[in-house]
């Protein structure tokens, strides 16, 4: 199969950053519909001691957001076509693995769906990474914190639904 290069003008570039900064707010823009009302909702199940304060999520998503769609424009400006579709097939499955969890707690309650969803998109962020280790070192490198938020947010969530099997069925 032929590799097909592209250069990008500096305009398409920036055009491109807003795109991709659209669809990764967007992902989150789908997160916050489905927590409008979760406040309350978090504030009444019962945590692990080491769960942080609601409050703190809204900051920590949105710097991780922003630096998501950083990584795929990085990725997506790269020369090689072919090869950064793929990367970015990738990134686009994870957005959609991220959106779906806050529906499957938040909205639909369900603890051990919630669960093995964030196992998924954890699954899909490594591979992500991977995938953009090979065209862009500094695109993997920002989605670390990303990947780490998730395994503990994968750990709070397990830890959330166990103490909480009647809200969280």
């Amino acid at each position: 199969m032929a590799t097909t290069t592209v250069t990008r003008t500096p305009f398409q570039q920036s055009l491109g950053l807003l795109g991709w900064l659209a669809l990764t707010f967007l992902t989150a823009a789908l997160g916050a519909i489905a927590s409008a009302q979760a406040g309350a909702f978090y504030a009444s199940l019962t945590k692990p001691t080491w769960a942080p304060p609601g409050w703190l999520f809204a900051p920590v998503w949105t710097t991780l957001y922003l630096l998501m769609a950083v990584a795929a424009w990085l990725v997506w400006r790269g020369r090689v076509l072919r090869v950064s579709q793929s990367a970015l097939g990738l990134f686009v499955a994870q957005l959609c693995a991220n959106a779906l969890w806050t529906w499957l707690f938040f909205v639909w309650k369900q603890g051990a769906w919630a669960f093995f969803e964030v196992l998924a998109l954890w699954c899909l962020i490594l591979i992500c990474m991977v995938s953009f280790w090979r065209l862009n070192r500094f695109a993997a490198i920002i989605l670390a914190p990303y990947f780490a938020w998730v395994s503990f947010a994968a750990a709070l969530t397990w830890a959330t639904w166990r103490a909480n099997p009647t809200m969280l069925g």
